[in-house]
């Protein structure tokens, strides 16, 4: 009898010390131990991925992002999440975020990135395909953000005025036709620029708001007729929706003009812009150094896209009637 009682409390010993090694470990997304590989050096982080809407610069500068962290050696679990265009789920976003502990916020684009920053300023936040860092009062100044925040800004300083001096050179007409939603302060921002880089010109902007991707066929069929060319900057109402102003451009012969060279694959006729790939992977490189513990977010200037480059889309051009000019050929880069 003692020899079974013995038994028992031998099994049931046991049985406890196997539990208790069980519950031991939390496992990640990707299958790693939080705080550790399986080897137990390398810390897992978990970064918050908020995005405002879907299009291919978006999602370009996201790839951009992970690539980057992947060369650092990083190990990185993503929660990614999309607020379709809705400010309301942009902050819930941010919040949930803030809820969870992430160990650092992505966000990818400026009402993202003011979500964020609204929702914490504890948690370190790292932008890009932001226009207007300094007006949208995410950061202090360029050189010396503050606060928890830094990034990369999608706004080359020459894209705009180049742009609109080729309009002014090669565009017969002086009536540019600019849809874009003025609840984006982004997009404020590029429209004043454009109107200071039309000073000087006999060019003018005709102008029509949009709050939704849904309008932006309708504006862009509100101003036929009225403009002689469309210059869609890097809005994201208006980008999400771009093929319907492809569509109108075409079916018009309206030369489109847009503000990144995603949209020049996507059917736009021409942009002064960059890969927004490229602005991704380096916010990736300044995240990867604030996770690592050898930067904070106002220790790391707001960094500029590093390329230009003037980009024709030739069978857009023949879409909307443009006459392809012989000097454009050592100046651009032609795609089909």
């Amino acid at each position: 009898m003692k020899k079974e009682v013995r038994k028992l409390v031998f099994m049931l010993v046991a049985s406890l010390l196997l539990l208790g090694g069980c519950g031991a470990s939390k496992t990640s997304e990707t299958g790693k131990q939080e705080g550790s590989n399986a080897d137990g050096g390398e810390k897992t982080y978990k970064v918050g991925v908020t995005q405002f809407v879907e299009h291919p610069s978006l999602d370009a500068a996201f790839e951009g992002f992970k690539k980057a962290l992947e060369d650092k050696g990083l190990s990185v679990t993503y929660d990614v999440q999309n607020a379709q265009g809705d400010m309301n789920n942009n902050q819930t976003i941010a919040n949930n975020f803030v809820a969870d502990k992430v160990d650092l916020i992505f966000a990818n684009s400026t009402p993202s990135a003011l979500a964020a920053l609204n929702a914490t300023k504890d948690i370190p936040i790292v932008f890009t395909s932001v226009t207007d860092p300094v007006g949208a009062q995410l950061v202090k100044s360029m050189e010396e953000p503050g606060g928890n925040v830094t990034g990369t800004t999608d706004t080359h300083p020459e894209a705009i005025p180049k742009t609109v001096e080729f309009i002014n050179k090669y565009i017969d007409g002086n009536r540019v036709g600019m849809i874009y939603n003025s609840g984006e302060q982004n997009s404020v921002a590029q429209v004043e620029i454009v109107k200071k880089a039309m000073e000087g010109t006999d060019l003018e902007i005709v102008p029509v708001s949009v709050s939704t991707s849904a309008e932006v066929k309708q504006a862009a069929e509100s101003l036929v007729g009225k403009v002689d060319c469309f210059y869609i900057i890097t809005d994201n109402t208006v980008v999400s929706a771009l093929e319907s102003v492809i569509q109108v451009a075409n079916n018009e012969d309206i030369p489109l003009f847009v503000g990144e060279l995603d949209s020049v694959k996507r059917g736009g006729f021409a942009a002064y812009g960059f890969d927004y790939y490229d602005i991704g992977y380096e916010a990736g490189v300044m995240a990867a150094e604030i996770l690592e513990g050898k930067k904070k977010p106002s220790d790391l200037p707001v960094q500029y896209p590093q390329k230009l480059k003037l980009q024709i889309n030739k069978k857009a051009a023949e879409e909307m009637g443009v006459e392809l000019n012989q000097e454009w050929e050592t100046i651009a880069e032609y795609i089909e």
